[in-house]
């Protein structure tokens, strides 16, 4: 028994110093990006490589462009179709998960996460789409990293330079040429808000421009986006 507990007591001890390097390593990285920009977010590469299983040597559509390249409009927008509180909470919105908690709960199944901004891009930086609540547990550490680390400004750049809008499209400055034909700065009112109503379902939205609830979607985030003042 004693020589049992001694094995247990070890393999816990190397299983808690291996939780603790992984963590270390994703605060390195956040560290590191808090003044250098990210070139490839996990999405990006898992994306990557499913679209080179038919177009061998396939490149991503994405263009870096500082916050201030970025339309305000875009900005508010996305704040108030992903994020209403992104300016005032630290990183989660615990009335948003409770709320998907109990939905996840009825249905059986995790379908929804209840994210803010901050959670969106610790998920879209380091991990995938898979939906589990151990998933979900290490989304919340790394939030909380980013937030201690980072200013609402410069996460917010981030994501918006990462974010997915269509079929190997990432960030805004690829996504504003490819819907609309114009850069980042550019963007419109209307036309920022529907890109932020894209955002759930890019692709989706990419192959189905026309849709019905997309229009009525950007009409009703264009109206939220004017009590909107981004960091």
């Amino acid at each position: 028994m004693r020589r049992a507990g001694r094995w247990l007591l070890r393999g816990l001890l190397l299983l808690g110093a291996a939780v603790l390097a992984v963590q270390l390593w994703f605060l390195g990285q956040v560290a590191w990006w808090t003044v250098f920009d990210p070139v490839e977010s996990s999405f990006m590469k898992a994306e990557r490589e499913r679209l080179a299983k038919d177009r061998p040597g396939v490149v991503l559509r994405q263009t870096w462009v500082p916050y201030a390249r970025i339309s305000p409009y875009l900005k508010r927008s996305v704040i108030a179709a992903e994020d209403a509180k992104f300016t005032d909470h630290e990183g989660v919105d615990w009335d948003a998960i409770e709320r998907a908690y109990e939905s996840n709960r009825k249905k059986g199944k995790v379908t929804h996460g209840g994210s803010t901004i901050t959670m969106q891009l610790a998920k879209n930086l380091f991990l995938s789409g898979e939906r589990s609540y151990l998933r979900k547990g290490q989304e919340l550490v790394i939030t909380y990293m980013l937030e201690a680390l980072m200013s609402k400004r410069r996460i917010l750049e981030i994501y918006l330079n990462l974010a997915e809008w269509g079929n190997g499209v990432f960030g805004c400055e690829a996504g504003a040429r490819h819907h609309f034909g114009v850069t980042a700065a550019q963007l419109s009112p209307a036309q920022a808000a529907r890109m932020a109503a894209m955002l759930p379902r890019p692709k989706f939205y990419d192959r189905n421009r026309g849709s019905a609830y997309l229009e009525r979607r950007a009409g009703v985030i264009q109206r939220w986006a004017g009590d909107v003042v981004p960091p």
